[in-house]
């Protein structure tokens, strides 16, 4: 069981997520947006990350940015999921830190196979 912060402005898509990775056995903690995940995780740690492009206050890319900095996140597996697919925002997303991308609407034996993959 891993502990997993999942990041989306969008309550359905979060809801969505979560019930999929606790329905796997893991822990999740929900973020409205790039700056309470960002609050978050500067207090506790967390096993992956999955976060949204586009969200008010913080975009995503620019988490994975300021999650790279701390420490406790140098290494932790970061997965985009967003609608966002093109080439040059997937390359971005690596640039800025993000060890996978994922398109919505995502399928969730897709996204756990994926989860299980990156926490290997």
């Amino acid at each position: 069981m891993a502990k997993i912060l999942a990041v989306d402005d969008a309550t359905s898509i979060r809801q969505m997520v979560a019930l999929t990775l606790k329905g796997a056995g893991h822990n999740v903690t929900e973020a409205s947006d790039g700056k309470q995940a960002l609050d978050i995780a500067q207090r506790q740690s967390f096993d992956l990350v999955l976060t949204d492009v586009n969200m008010p206050t913080m975009d995503g890319l620019t988490l994975t940015r300021e999650l790279r900095k701390l420490a406790a996140f140098r290494f932790t597996p970061i997965l985009v999921l967003t609608t966002e697919a093109g080439a040059e925002k997937k390359q971005e997303g690596r640039a800025a830190g993000a060890t996978g991308w994922l398109v919505k609407p995502f399928n969730p034996d897709q996204l756990l196979a994926t989860v299980n993959k990156v926490l290997r």
